[in-house]
């Protein structure tokens, strides 16, 4: 759930700086940016996984 409003307030952002951009260097900026945020989020939702899966694995060895 958190990484889907991520990911639409991260589009938001790029439409927004692309919708005020004259030139093409903003939109590969934003474009970058945007694919360096998912890269982010990706990685924290495989973190979160692995947390969730040893926290599970620690409450059923009790």
């Amino acid at each position: 759930m958190r990484k889907i409003i991520f990911a639409a307030a991260v589009a938001g952002a790029a439409l927004s700086l692309a919708a005020c951009s004259k030139t093409e260097e903003a939109a590969s900026s934003v474009d970058s940016a945007a694919s360096e945020v998912a890269s982010a989020a990706d990685s924290a939702a495989s973190v979160a996984d692995s947390a969730a899966t040893e926290a599970a694995s620690a409450a059923s060895s009790n």
